[in-house]
C-alpha cells in the first residue's frame, strides 16, 4: 500500500498594514484556509521587517502608506535580506503616488484593496510559489507612473540606446524579445501562447530562459525590463 504524500507546510504570511480592519479581514479569511498561516501582524515597516526575521515568513502582504518606515523601504529591506521572503503590495492604487517605487524595491506582486478576497489569497499563493503577479488593469498604469519619473537624476530614456535595450540585444534572441514584449504588456502565458500560436508550455520555457539570461528575480522584473528597453511604450 502506497503511503500518502506528506502535506506541505502552510505558507507563513506577515500582514503589514496600519489599518487594523484590513489586517483583521485578511487574518480571518486566511484562518479558514489550510495552506496559509498568519505568522504575524505589523502596523509599520520596521515592525514588518522585524517580524519577517523573527518568524521566517514566506510572504509579506504589504501596504505602502504606513507611519514611520513606509512599505517601499520595508520591501527593499526585506527583499535584500537573507530570509528569502517575498512581498505582495496591497494598496489603494488610485491615491498612492508612490506605488511605482515598489517595483525596484523588489515587490513580486501588486494588488489593489478593492479586489475580491479570493483573488488576494490566490496572489499570495502565486508569489509564494516563486512566480509574480500584477492585478489586472494595474500593469499599464503602474508602469506609466514608473517610466514618467526620473531615477537617479536621469529620465527613464537616456540619450542613445537604453542600457536595458543593449543588455537584451546581447543576451536574447528575437523570439525571446517577442515573448518579453508580450510579458511587458501584462499578458498571461496562455494569452501569449494564443498570440504566438505556440503552447503555454513553450511560453513558460521562454519566460524561464528570460529570467535566467536577464538575471531577473521574477515576472515583475521582466515587465520593468520590457519598458526600460523600449519594447513596450506607455502611450
Amino acid at each position: 500500500m502506497t503511503a500518502p504524500a506528506p502535506s506541505r507546510p502552510p505558507v507563513r504570511v506577515v500582514l503589514a498594514d496600519d489599518q487594523p480592519l484590513i489586517r483583521t479581514a485578511l487574518r480571518m479569511v486566511m484562518a479558514e484556509t489550510d495552506d496559509l498561516l498568519v505568522a504575524g501582524e505589523a502596523s509599520d515597516g520596521d515592525e514588518a521587517v522585524r517580524l519577517v526575521e523573527e518568524t521566517g515568513a514566506d510572504v509579506v502582504v504589504m501596504d505602502l502608506r504606513m507611519p514611520g518606515t513606509d512599505g517601499i523601504e520595508a520591501t527593499r529591506r526585506i527583499t535584500a535580506g537573507p530570509t528569502g521572503a517575498r512581498v505582495v503590495v496591497l494598496t489603494t492604487f488610485d491615491d498612492d503616488d508612490h506605488v511605482y517605487g515598489a517595483l525596484h524595491a523588489g515587490a513580486s506582486g501588486f494588488l489593489v484593496k478593492d479586489m475580491a478576497m479570493d483573488d488576494i489569497l490566490a496572489a499570495v499563493r502565486i508569489v509564494a510559489s516563486g512566480d509574480a503577479l500584477i492585478a489586472p488593469g494595474v500593469t499599464g498604469r503602474l508602469i506609466k507612473e514608473f517610466t514618467r519619473r526620473p531615477r537617479d537624476g536621469q529620465g527613464p530614456r537616456a540619450a542613445g540606446a537604453p542600457p536595458a535595450a543593449l543588455r537584451l540585444a546581447e543576451r536574447t534572441t528575437e523570439r525571446e524579445r517577442e515573448v518579453l514584449t508580450l510579458v511587458g504588456r501584462g499578458l498571461s502565458n496562455t494569452e501569449i501562447a494564443e498570440g504566438l500560436h505556440i503552447t503555454p508550455g513553450t511560453v513558460k520555457t521562454y519566460v524561464t530562459r528570460l529570467l535566467s539570461k536577464l538575471e531577473a528575480r521574477d515576472r515583475v522584473q521582466l515587465v520593468i525590463l520590457a519598458y526600460e528597453a523600449g519594447l513596450v511604450s506607455t502611450g
